[in-house]
């Protein structure tokens, strides 16, 4: 079969620099058929010669390509890879001496390839009647140095303004009092690169930490978000009661380090559950009448 171009398919194969062979005549259907039928003379239709960009040498290029980098052996990971004794001396330690004991600290396994440990202390010292602690960080609160962000963050704020209470980590605070002030924190400072749940010994070991941080806020009440928080925080509490869900822990108070607890749920739960707002915001007003002594032997 032979191919038939038009002149416009032509000139864009010519611009391409195609070279196209075509027969002069076509021959006929009987020619086909018979083998003594000589082929016709094909002429060559010379292509448009289109320039050429010219070749750079390597060493002339303006941008070299860089070889690609060698795969990280463990010690070259970021964050920790090896474990060392707990820094001495954390119950005398002001913010930044704490701040920076944090940020360096390899007493657990939990900071095991971590980013940066979470620990949003405020410039100064100051009182805060609250103190609301979380779980671990996540990645999201990992990656902004902050406790309680994005979306379950906004709630907790929202929640907090709610009763009259902001944040202060960060924050210098001069235009609040103690009664109006939350310090933020995480009873496990580290998010480690393989998620996992803490053990026992992992958080006594950063409960150094939390205990210089609430001798430090001298807080009214302590507030205990999520499973692992409540886990630490009635530490001191009799086993067969601190084994209980959060559900029958919340809504009475026990104590840590001599300071009133409070047991909710956690903001990022009250996203995904919103029937039991109700039952935190109950347990926020119980923790106002214990930080505004309104209630009788807390």
């Amino acid at each position: 079969m032979s191919l038939v171009l038009d002149a416009r398919q032509r000139a864009m194969l010519l611009e391409m620099g195609v070279r196209v062979w075509q027969p002069l005549t076509a021959p006929g259907p009987q020619a086909l058929l018979t083998d003594s039928a000589s082929p016709a003379p094909l002429v060559a239709v010379e292509p448009v010669a289109l320039p050429v960009a010219p070749i750079v040498p390597i060493e002339a290029a303006s941008q070299p390509v860089s070889p690609e980098p060698p795969l990280r052996t463990p010690d070259q990971l970021p964050g920790p890879t090896r474990l060392i004794e707990l820094a001495s001396g954390i119950a005398a330690m002001d913010w930044p001496a704490l701040t920076e004991t944090v940020r360096h600290c390899q007493a657990c396994a939990m900071c095991l390839g971590r980013r940066a440990p979470v620990l949003a202390a405020p410039r100064q010292v100051s009182a805060c009647d609250w103190l609301l602690v979380g779980d671990p960080p996540d990645e999201a609160q990992e990656r902004a140095g902050q406790p309680f962000v994005e979306e379950a963050g906004q709630l907790l704020d929202n929640m907090l303004r709610a009763v009259g209470v902001r944040r202060c980590n960060h924050e210098a605070g001069a235009d609040q009092g103690a009664a109006s002030r939350a310090y933020l924190t995480h009873v496990l400072k580290c998010r480690p690169a393989l998620m996992r749940a803490p053990n026992a010994t992992e958080l006594s070991t950063c409960a150094h930490f939390l205990r210089r941080e609430i001798a430090l806020t001298q807080p009214r009440v302590i507030i205990a978000m999520g499973r692992f928080a409540m886990q630490l925080l009635l530490s001191e509490t009799p086993p067969e009661q601190a084994r209980l869900p959060l559900g029958k822990l919340r809504g009475q108070l026990w104590r840590y380090a001599g300071v009133p607890v409070v047991v909710t749920y956690p903001p990022a739960y009250l996203l995904r559950n919103g029937h039991d707002k109700a039952r935190a915001w109950a347990d926020l007003c119980l923790a106002r009448a214990v930080a505004t002594g309104n209630l009788a032997n807390p």
